[in-house]
C-alpha cells in the first residue's frame, strides 16, 4: 500500500510539473533561444527516445526522436529547418513530412512496419511498427529494452535506470483499438510496462458504432441515393419518413427547374481532414463504380501513401468523378450549395458525407457510469446499417447532407475492449491532459479496468469480427 501511495503521489508531482512546462495557465514571454520543456510523457521512461515531441527542440539527452503520423497536432515545429536528430517513423509518414514540411530526408528514417528493428543510439532497444488503424502512415511503437539514460527535462528519475531489466513501452499515438492490435505478435502473450494511451474519447458517451459498420453504411446509403432507390427509414410505426420522401421523391412543387433538367445527376461529396478518412471515399467510390475527384494539393497527399488502389480511382476531371473530396469544413448547407453550382449542367444534386466522431451523441437516459461488463455487453449489442444515418439540418431535395459517426480514434467501448484484452501495468494518458479535473476521470476509468482485469477469466474480450469488437 505505501508502494502504491508513492507512486500516485509522485505521478501526481510529475503531472504538475508537466503543466508548469507546458504554461497551460500562464505563457510568458520567453527569452530568445529558450525551449519550451517537455512534459515527462513525452520522453520515454529510462530511455533516450521522445514521440510526438518536435515542438520543444532539441531535448536533452534524446538521441531518437518518433512520430506516431503526420497530422499538426503531433508534429508541431517540425519544419525544413529540424536539426535535433534523427526522426524514426513509417514509410508513408516519411512521405508526407518531406513532401508537406520540407523536412531534410536526411534527418527521416522510415521503418519497416511489424518488424523489431534496432533504434541507433539508444542502448540496445528495439522498436517495431503497428498499423495504428487511425490516418494513412499512423502506427503504434512497440518499445523493448534497458533503461540506461534519464533523458528528458523532468526532474523525476527512474531507479531502474542501469539495472539491466528490461522494459516494453507501447506507445499507441492516435488510434482506433481493434482486436488485430492485441493479437499481434509483438504485443500477445507480452506484458506491457507502460502504454501510452490515445484518450481522445476516454469518456462513456463517446460509444459510436465501429467504423467498418459506419463505412459500409455509407457507402450502402450512396449507392441507393445515387440510383433513386431511398426513400428513407421507417419509423417506429413502420411509415417512411416524410420529410426524406420529399427530398428523394419530389412534390410538383419541389425544385422544378431541376427535375426538369435532361442531365439529373448525383455528385457525392465527402468531407475529409488534409490527411484521414481516405477509408470511407474509397468504400463509397468502389460502391458507386465511380472515380474520386479533388483537388491538385489533395491529390499530391495522396499519392504519397502507399495505396495503389485509391491512386487507381483517382482523377484530375471533375465530371468523370461521381465522388468528390473537400476538406471536412465545406459540408454544411451553403458551401456545399456553391460547391455544386461550380459543375452546374454537369451536376444538379449533391449528398455531402460529414465523417467525424464528434457527430456522435448518446441516446438519451444513457448510463454514463455503466459496470465494465455492461460497456461490453451493451457495446457489443449494438449494430449499425444505412438506415441509421439521419440527415443534417438545412438539408434539402437539391443538397442532402449526413453526419456521420466515423472517427479514426477509439472509442470509450473500443478503449475498454482494449484495455481488457492485453497484459499491461500502467496506462499514461496522452489526450486531454491539460487539466487536472479531466485526468482524474480519466484515471479513475483506467483503474476500473485495472481491476476488472484481475477479476476476469478471460484473456480478451471476444470481437464481433477480426477488426472489431
Amino acid at each position: 500500500l505505501y508502494s502504491v501511495l508513492m507512486a500516485s503521489c509522485k505521478e501526481n508531482e510529475a503531472w504538475k510539473e508537466a503543466d508548469l512546462a507546458e504554461d497551460r495557465n500562464v505563457r510568458p514571454t520567453r527569452a530568445p533561444g529558450s525551449r519550451r520543456k517537455a512534459p515527462f510523457y513525452k520522453v520515454l521512461q529510462g530511455m533516450p527516445i521522445a514521440v510526438d515531441a518536435f515542438r520543444y527542440g532539441t531535448i536533452p539527452g534524446v538521441t531518437a526522436y518518433f512520430l506516431t503520423h503526420a497530422h499538426s497536432d503531433h508534429y508541431t515545429n517540425l519544419a525544413s529547418n529540424w536539426k535535433s536528430g534523427p526522426i524514426y517513423c513509417s514509410g508513408d509518414t516519411a512521405n508526407l513530412i518531406i513532401h508537406m514540411l520540407s523536412v531534410d530526408p536526411k534527418w527521416v528514417h522510415p521503418l519497416p512496419m511489424d518488424v523489431p528493428t534496432i533504434v541507433p543510439d539508444s542502448g540496445g532497444v528495439t522498436v517495431t511498427l503497428i498499423e495504428a488503424n487511425h490516418c494513412p502512415g499512423s502506427c503504434l511503437f512497440l518499445f523493448e529494452g534497458p533503461q540506461t539514460v534519464h533523458a528528458g527535462d523532468s526532474a523525476f528519475k527512474s531507479p531502474f535506470v542501469g539495472s539491466g531489466k528490461a522494459f516494453r513501452y507501447l506507445h499507441c499515438g492516435d488510434f482506433r483499438a481493434s482486436p488485430q492490435h492485441v493479437m499481434h505478435p509483438a504485443v500477445r502473450g507480452k506484458q506491457i510496462d507502460h502504454v501510452y494511451l490515445d484518450t481522445t474519447y476516454l469518456d462513456p458517451k463517446y460509444t459510436f458504432p465501429p467504423q467498418p459498420l459506419v463505412i459500409s453504411a455509407c457507402a450502402e446509403l450512396a449507392k441507393r441515393i445515387v440510383s433513386g432507390e431511398w426513400v428513407g427509414a421507417p419509423d417506429a410505426n413502420g411509415k417512411r419518413n416524410s420529410t426524406m420522401d420529399a427530398w428523394v421523391i419530389p412534390s410538383d412543387r419541389a425544385d422544378d427547374n431541376v427535375m426538369k433538367q435532361p442531365k439529373d445527376r448525383m455528385l457525392v461529396v465527402v468531407g475529409t481532414y488534409s490527411i484521414g478518412k481516405e477509408r470511407i471515399v474509397k468504400a463509397i467510390a468502389q460502391a458507386l463504380k465511380t472515380k474520386i475527384y479533388c483537388d491538385a494539393h489533395k491529390a499530391a497527399i495522396l499519392r504519397c501513401q502507399n495505396d495503389p488502389e485509391l491512386h487507381a480511382l483517382l482523377t484530375k476531371d471533375p465530371s468523370e468523378a461521381g465522388v468528390h473530396v473537400v476538406p471536412l469544413s465545406m459540408i454544411v448547407s451553403d458551401k456545399l450549395k456553391a460547391y455544386v453550382q461550380r459543375f452546374k449542367g454537369t451536376y444538379s444534386r449533391a449528398v455531402g458525407f460529414r465523417p467525424t466522431g464528434w457527430t456522435y451523441t448518446p441516446p438519451s437516459g444513457s448510463d454514463l457510469s455503466p459496470t465494465i461488463p455492461s460497456i461490453i455487453s451493451r457495446g457489443q449489442s449494438r449494430s449499425f446499417t444505412h438506415a441509421d444515418l439521419k440527415p443534417m439540418q438545412k438539408s434539402t431535395f437539391g443538397v442532402q447532407m449526413y453526419g456521420v459517426p466515423y472517427s479514426e480514434h477509439s472509442s470509450f467501448f473500443e478503449l475498454t475492449c482494449f484495455a481488457m484484452s492485453f497484459d499491461w501495468v500502467k496506462m499514461i494518458a496522452t489526450v486531454n491532459v491539460g487539466n487536472e479535473r479531466p485526468r482524474a476521470k480519466m484515471a479513475k476509468w483506467v483503474e476500473r479496468w485495472e481491476i476488472d482485469k484481475k477479476r476476469s477469466q478471460e484473456a480478451m474480450v471476444k470481437p464481433r469480427a477480426a477488426d472489431y469488437w
